[in-house]
């Protein structure tokens, strides 16, 4: 199975903490995030492995519900979360990166494998759809996220 991937980074000026407490709180993605319109946290707790949310984006003109969870956590570095759906297995990995003093690139990388087999040019075509507009949605939330947390530490 071909595994479609896109990768998106961005220089925050903020400490990766304060990245880290914006990237994870999902709760308060809906208020930040403007490609997120709603989110319903299933699980309790804190953020980490095992952490489960629906996540409702506008995709293409039409609504869309996703349901995560949390597979790996390594604060304030990195997580990753999957998604089942369609037919297809989706990894999102979010990587900190410090760049210096008060500065944090952030790295997503965002990889969606289809279980059905599907091959060939309808699956190219789609595949580059795909990753176009998934490109376009991980650069316009951490544009988001960047402006939040800049804002409250400026």
């Amino acid at each position: 199975m071909a595994t479609n991937s896109v990768v998106v980074e961005r220089l925050i000026l903020a400490a990766p903490e304060a990245v880290w407490h914006a990237l994870t709180d999902i709760r308060g993605w809906e208020g930040t995030v403007s490609g997120v319109e709603r989110i319903e946290v299933l699980s309790s707790g804190g953020f980490g492995v095992g952490t489960r949310w629906r996540e409702t984006r506008r995709m293409l003109g039409k609504e869309t519900t996703e349901e995560l969870y949390v597979t790996a956590c390594e604060p304030p570095e990195r997580y990753v979360a999957e998604a089942d759906s369609h037919g297809t297995h989706y990894v999102s990995e979010c990587r900190l990166l410090p760049a210096a003093p008060e500065r944090t690139t952030v790295r997503l990388t965002f990889a969606a494998e289809p279980a059905d087999g599907v091959t060939g040019v309808l699956a190219k075509v789609f595949g580059r759809l795909g990753a176009r507009t998934a490109r376009q949605a991980l650069a316009g939330d951490l544009d988001d996220i960047a402006a939040a947390v800049e804002r409250r530490a400026g």
